[in-house]
Formats: C-alpha cells, sequence, structure tokens
C-alpha cells in the first residue's frame, strides 16, 4: 500500500464497521441523519478552524509520508474528513447506548461530575496557561460544559449521564484510532505546548479535545432532535 494513503486507511477503516450497522434495526441510526449531519457542522467547522490556527502556530503538525498530500490550506484533506468521520463513529455509539441501555439516562449525580469535570479543567488551563495545547483544549471544553448548564433550559434533552457513559465506551475506539495517527506517527505534536503526559503515544490532551468535540455533536444533535421530533 502507498504509505500516502495511510490517513485516508485509517479514516475508512474506522467508518466501515458503524456505517454498515446503522442500518441495525434496533437503533436505526440511518433515520436520525438527517439530525445528525446539520449537527455536525458546527463543531467540524469549529474544530477546523482550532486546526489550523494550532498547525501555523506549530502546535503540532502532519507527516508529509502518511497524508495524500491534498491540503484544505494547511490542513490534509484527511484531516478536515477526520472531523465527519469520528463524530458519525462516537454518535453511532452513543445511539447505541441509548437504544440497548435506556436507563442510563436517569443515572444520578452525572451532572456533579460533569459539572466538576468543568471546574477541575478551568483551574488546570489557567494553571498551564503556557500550554497552548493543554491550556486551550481544558478552559474550551470547560466554558461548552458551562454553557450547557447556564442555557439547561434550552438543552433540556441533554442527558450527562448518557453522555458519560456513551464516552468512556467511545474512549477505547477514540484511543484505538488516535494510537494508530500518534505512534506512525501521522500526527507530530510539539511537546512545548502540552503537558508531556501520554497514554503510549497519545498526549492525555487529546481525551479532552475529542471530549469537546463529541460533546458538541450530543448536545446540538439532541437539540435538533427535540425540535423535529
Amino acid at each position: 500500500m502507498n504509505p500516502h494513503f495511510t490517513y485516508f486507511v485509517i479514516l475508512i477503516a474506522s467508518l466501515a464497521g458503524p456505517l454498515c450497522l446503522s442500518f441495525d434495526k434496533k437503533v436505526a441510526f440511518y433515520k436520525n441523519w438527517k439530525y445528525l449531519f446539520p449537527a455536525m457542522l458546527f463543531p467540524a467547522i469549529f474544530y477546523i478552524v482550532w486546526d489550523f490556527y494550532f498547525t501555523d502556530k506549530g502546535v503540532w503538525s502532519f507527516n508529509d509520508n502518511y497524508v495524500s498530500g491534498l491540503n484544505i490550506y494547511n490542513l490534509p484533506v484527511e484531516e478536515v474528513l477526520f472531523f465527519f468521520v469520528i463524530p458519525y463513529c462516537c454518535m453511532f455509539i452513543y445511539e447505541c447506548i441509548a437504544a440497548y441501555f435506556p436507563s442510563v439516562k436517569t443515572k444520578k449525580n452525572a451532572d456533579i461530575v460533569l459539572k466538576s469535570l468543568g471546574v477541575i479543567l478551568f483551574v488546570a488551563g489557567i494553571v498551564f496557561y503556557d500550554h497552548w495545547y493543554t491550556s486551550w483544549t481544558f478552559i474550551l471544553t470547560s466554558i461548552f460544559i458551562a454553557f450547557i448548564y447556564l442555557a439547561k433550559t434550552y438543552f433540556k434533552t441533554f442527558s450527562a449521564s448518557l453522555f458519560l457513559i456513551s464516552f468512556l465506551v467511545m474512549l477505547i475506539p477514540f484511543l484505538i484510532v488516535n494510537g494508530f495517527l500518534t505512534s506512525i506517527p501521522v500526527i507530530e505534536y510539539n511537546n512545548a505546548e502540552n503537558l508531556g503526559i501520554r497514554i503510549s503515544t497519545i498526549p492525555v490532551e487529546d481525551i479532552f479535545y475529542g471530549m469537546l468535540l463529541i460533546l458538541m455533536n450530543v448536545v446540538l444533535y439532541e437539540k435538533l432532535k427535540s425540535k423535529i421530533v
């Protein structure tokens, strides 16, 4: 295989299972595409702009040996697709948890856990202000969590327990995919801009970078469902 297709192959392999299983009778995820695809747009645009900026500033970079060479500004086209493919896969997992374990929506104390996480991330983001990846990721995640609760009447259908349990499940494939991207490596990090704490080859910041991406998708997806249903 041509190594320049490495990132494409990782994305296709990630998408294949969730896309095929989207037609499972119990989950019937394809029926929710009309909510999902619009919900994916804002988070994708937000992350692409963020990625443009951090790539420009040298917070991370892409290994030319493992990308196609097709770029949108300073990003490989595969990186742009990442912000649609990975949310699709994660939202499929989210719907599977909701369909097969409906009781998780009513778990108590999940709001306390999510709010507490937001506070911890905000404080850590301030403390490590001189590490761009750390501070931006932690503070933006905490701000979005605060936004959800400040506008709780607008986001009534958001379930913190469903999100947190789903995200714990999502972490398994998320870390596998990120493991490939960071170990090959397709993506290379400037360690001066992160804490240097890694799960194998994955910066710990990636967990919260991914959490914010999926949290934004979940909140907008649930809002669109509640408006249209």
